[in-house]
């Protein structure tokens, strides 16, 4: 079975062998699919690998929106295409992608008459507003200290975490200066060990009771 198939069943098999003889594109590590500005070129669906949703500030400060992951999409391209808006964010793969682009006339086909199709896209966009709200009561309501520790959980394997403050500070929302003073005190009072890109994890328990 091919990859439609599998990511939308119910739809018939005629626009399925359509959207499987599309083709599928090897993207690198730090690949940009979009940049803020730019018009949606079509629908990507991603079948192997991880692409990030990033909104940056005029300041430079970022904050991560959202992961797009294998049968995922993005929120991001389905305004772009369903309102005719340009891309607020950037979105880059942070590991080696392989997506296919749904070209916009095949997009508005899918929405007009395939409703397997437009349950997907639309249980995806409700499920991206889901997290971008869960995000923004993060932001709004949680300090600074459990939302780093919950990354640094997150994104420990084996105890070390590979990424940079800057990266950090994309992830939970807050600035690359106030990470590093953090991770700073914490190192000091022996919870982590720090060096340039990596992070060693040394009290699990008691990041875990700060989350």
């Amino acid at each position: 079975m091919g990859w439609a198939g599998a990511l939308l069943p119910g739809l018939d098999s005629g626009r399925v062998a359509r959207l499987d003889a599309l083709p599928a594109l090897d993207l690198p590590s730090g690949q940009y699919l979009f940049r803020a500005g730019d018009r949606a070129q079509g629908f990507a669906m991603v079948l192997d690998g991880r692409v990030e949703v990033t909104l940056t500030a005029a300041s430079g400060r970022e904050i991560l929106l959202y992961a797009i992951e294998p049968g995922q999409s993005c929120i991001q391209t389905t305004l772009g295409l369903m309102g005719d808006a340009p891309y607020s964010g950037e979105a880059r793969t942070v590991t080696q992608a392989r997506i296919v682009m749904i070209p916009v006339a095949e997009f508005a086909r899918l929405m007009d008459e395939a409703a397997p199709f437009r349950a997907f896209v639309f249980r995806a966009f409700a499920a991206r507003m889901a997290e971008l709200t869960a995000l923004l009561e993060t932001v709004a309501f949680t300090g600074i200290e459990p939302r780093l520790a919950r990354a640094l959980l997150g994104l420990a394997k084996g105890g070390q975490v590979h990424a940079t403050h800057a990266e950090l500070a994309a992830r939970i929302g807050s600035a690359r200066e106030v990470v590093s003073r953090q991770l700073e005190r914490w190192a000091g009072q022996g919870l982590i060990a720090t060096q340039r890109g990596q992070i060693t994890v040394l009290q699990q328990s008691e990041l875990e009771r700060i989350v």
